[in-house]
């Protein structure tokens, strides 16, 4: 991943903005040099290795995944209650859980 970062994503961001590279970006306070393009390099390389992970291997696999995830089939000796949505039996004349009324079929 960090070959195609820096290979084939850092060169086209460079084409954009121009300078692909911020290593050399520095500040002096008191003869100490704060080397602060080096952490911008840095911090870029890690958020684009991670969004590459994100989107070549994290969601292909979650689509896979929901591809082969099937749903069990509704069973057939249950029934939703209209009021509170709840799974009761078909011939229940009221629901457990909210106590309404249920029309038999």
């Amino acid at each position: 991943m960090l070959a195609l970062v820096e290979d084939l994503i850092t060169p086209l961001i460079a084409m954009i903005f121009g300078k692909p590279d911020f290593a050399a970006l520095d500040f002096t306070i008191n003869d100490s040099t704060f080397r602060y393009g080096d952490f911008i390099n840095k911090i870029f390389t890690f958020v684009t290795i991670a969004a590459a992970v994100f989107f070549f291997v994290v969601v292909p696999v979650n689509a896979l995944m929901q591809r082969a995830k099937k749903e069990p089939p509704p069973d057939p000796a249950l029934q939703k209650c209209a009021q509170c949505l709840s799974d009761i039996p078909v011939g229940a004349r009221r629901c457990a859980f909210c106590t309404s009324e249920v029309a038999t079929a």
